[in-house]
């Protein structure tokens, strides 16, 4: 898989390949396996959508390589979990569509990813500035 990051400042770090101001990244899949699951429900935190929608949303983020299989395989998990509410809607393209909303579970384990996230993001940054004492 491939993703696209926007530069933010020149990176001293390889083998990440800068093209037209982008860090293309390659085969991040065992990194993002946890991390899909948590923008998954950040996208649907912030309103009704549905699983075209939310590759959609990940796509325009840079996530070029995220497909609506991986997509629906997230939904189908967060639903038998009972992380979402669902309420199916009529398409003018084919059958209902499946509109997710979180619930009250949902929005916990929201709040507990990024809780996560936050603790291991501020830890890999302290080893990047080396602030550690590894």
């Amino acid at each position: 898989m491939r993703y696209y990051i926007p530069v933010v400042s020149d990176t001293k770090y390889k083998p990440y390949r800068i093209a037209k101001k982008v860090i293309v990244l390659e085969n991040l899949t065992e990194m993002l396996k946890g991390v899909l699951e948590g923008c998954v429900l950040e996208i649907i935190s912030r309103g009704e959508t549905y699983g075209y929608e939310i590759t959609r949303r990940l796509n325009a983020l840079g996530f070029a390589d995220v497909v609506e299989g991986t997509v629906y395989t997230i939904l189908v998990r967060l639903e038998k979990n009972k992380l979402v509410d669902i309420e199916k809607k009529p398409s003018d393209m084919g059958p209902p569509r499946k509109f997710y909303v979180l619930n009250d579970a949902g929005n916990e384990e929201l709040l507990r990813f990024w809780r996560k996230w936050d603790f291991i993001s501020s830890k890999i940054n302290q080893l990047k500035e080396g602030q550690s004492n590894v």
